[in-house]
């Protein structure tokens, strides 16, 4: 029995410290992304995952009920959008969504936290400051959105 409870927990961890693999944009559209510059008749929300726990669990992320994609471990999407009201979900063993009202001219940035799920990853959505999210964005790439 002490044998294979050691053998589930070493399965466990190992599935979550692999590597999901999720479409990527461009290297030019991620340099240009990192740039940071937002349209003045919009608002960029920017959604990053910059975590190496749960990597081999890619997590989907929805814009106003619409899946853009999915993140994976050092990844990160950036939306623009027109002005006003937007809600960021997030699909692993949880779903999980945080409301926006956005400003022409900003940008807003969401960490996507990768938790401990009973039987997979859970996740979790926080707004932070625009400092924090820049390094963060900084070591990852970005991902391919579905728009």
């Amino acid at each position: 029995m002490k044998k294979c409870l050691t053998a589930a927990w070493i399965a466990l961890v190992l599935l979550l410290a692999g590597c999901a693999s999720v479409p990527m944009t461009s290297m030019k559209e991620d340099s240009s992304a990192k740039e940071f510059k937002v349209d003045p008749a919009k608002s960029s929300i920017y959604v990053y995952r910059n975590e190496n726990f749960g990597g081999a669990i890619s997590m989907t992320v929805s814009l106003d009920g619409r899946v853009g994609g999915q993140t994976g471990p050092k990844t990160y999407f950036l939306w623009e959008v027109a002005p006003g009201e937007h809600e960021v979900g997030s699909i692993a063993e949880n779903t999980v969504s945080l409301k926006l009202k956005t400003e022409a001219g900003k940008a807003y940035y969401i960490w996507q936290e990768v938790k401990m799920g009973f039987w997979m990853a859970r996740s979790a959505l926080h707004e932070v400051d625009e400092e924090t999210a820049r390094k963060a964005i900084a070591e990852c790439k970005r991902a391919q959105s579905t728009f």
